[in-house]
């Protein structure tokens, strides 16, 4: 059962002056009871595997076409030489983020694959997912977009998560002059399928909305409480991000208004009453660096991927902040900072990882609980 029902959470959304403030205390509340008065990040490494992409999405500036002098599809040698950086650098995730099916769309993206050894984007991620696993010790996480049961098959033994942006559920967002025009993968029906393929798989998964993109109030909110259905079928979400939108030069809807922090305050916190309180809540920090302490506010526990090595490349004018500084300002709003890895503990079991992947992550859970109780013991 959803913890508020959708006439409330469409009142709630809109909520503004004391009424947003109760709204946010209520959260927080939620928030605490579920998670406790700590916030978490995963260390990671960002692999931009390729920036082909069949879709058109007026808010991305990571896709580029052929031709342009960024695109570009990541070598097996390029691949490893970003992984290992990031394990030296204390990683343990490997986040591979992907334009989707571009090889539908684009010759050069068929020639690139055809020229690597394989036929689809898809079987190129497997392939470097294993790469990767085997030769840095990092856990992949693939971030491909819409896939089929078959294709997340493909990537399951060597990945310990997935993830894929539902965005949002709302048909009008395929409309001329909308965000989603010329974007055949962001059909809501094709991201729920994928999200509840996903599930049926028994795969840990990272889900959320991004806001601002034309979307209204009540389309968040429908959004947020399809997740809560998929998840309440599967328990495979481990975690949705609330993610805001980024004014770029080079995009289609480089003049659209960005969602201010109590936008986003006020959308954490009916997203935290929508969510079963087992999910992880989260939102990026560094699309709003001077605000994002808030945040912990309205109801979020953790803060995603932050790499010391790699750039956002979703969001490249938006460097991650240092995780010193993620520290502070998590403890001025009264919350203690750790790391986790990009598998949740309730899911590092037989019954959701593969033998190779699970082994991995009770070993890197194991170290991680025994560094936290050396300096707990420190302290006393």
């Amino acid at each position: 059962m959803h913890s508020i029902a959708k006439e409330e959470a469409r009142t709630l959304i809109s909520a503004r002056g004391g009424e947003l403030l109760a709204l946010m205390q209520r959260a927080a509340a939620v928030r605490d009871e579920a998670w406790g008065r700590t916030v978490t990040y995963s260390r990671k490494v960002f692999i931009p595997l390729t920036n082909l992409c069949r879709d058109k999405c007026a808010y991305c500036t990571f896709a580029r076409a052929p031709g342009d002098p960024r695109a570009r599809t990541l070598t097996p040698a390029e691949v490893l030489q970003i992984a290992r950086a990031g394990q030296q650098a204390g990683c343990k995730e490997a986040l591979f983020s992907l334009g989707e099916r571009p090889e539908l769309a684009h010759a050069a993206a068929r020639e690139q694959l055809a020229a690597l050894g394989y036929e689809s984007t898809v079987d190129y991620l497997a392939a470097m997912t294993r790469l990767v696993f085997e030769e840095t010790g990092l856990l992949p996480h693939p971030n491909p977009g819409a896939l089929y049961e078959a294709e997340w098959r493909k990537l399951r033994p060597w990945a310990g998560s997935m993830g894929m942006m539902l965005e949002n559920i709302s048909e009008r967002l395929l409309e001329k002059g909308q965000a989603h025009f010329g974007c055949p993968d962001k059909a809501p029906a094709r991201r729920l399928a994928a999200l509840e393929a996903a599930g049926r798989l028994r795969i840990p998964f990272t889900t959320g909305i991004l806001i601002g993109i034309g979307e209204t109030p009540a389309e968040r909110v429908d959004s947020l409480l399809a997740i809560a259905e998929v998840h309440r079928r599967y328990g495979h979400i481990q975690e949705v991000i609330i993610q805001n939108f980024r004014r770029k030069p080079d995009i289609r809807f480089r003049a659209h208004d960005e969602p201010g922090a109590l936008e986003m305050a006020r959308t954490i916190a009916v997203a935290r009453l929508i969510l079963p309180p087992e999910i992880s809540l989260q939102a990026p920090p560094n699309l709003t660096p001077d605000a994002y302490g808030l945040y912990l506010l309205a109801g979020i526990n953790d803060w995603g991927g932050i790499s010391p090595v790699t750039r956002d490349h979703i969001n490249p004018e938006a460097p991650w902040p240092a995780i010193a500084e993620l520290a502070a300002v998590s403890a001025d709003a009264g919350f203690e900072l750790r790391e986790r890895l990009s598998i949740y503990p309730r899911f590092i079991s037989s019954a959701w990882l593969p033998g190779p992947v699970l082994e991995r992550a009770q070993k890197f859970d194991l170290t991680q609980r025994r560094e936290r109780a050396k300096g707990e013991k420190g302290t006393k």
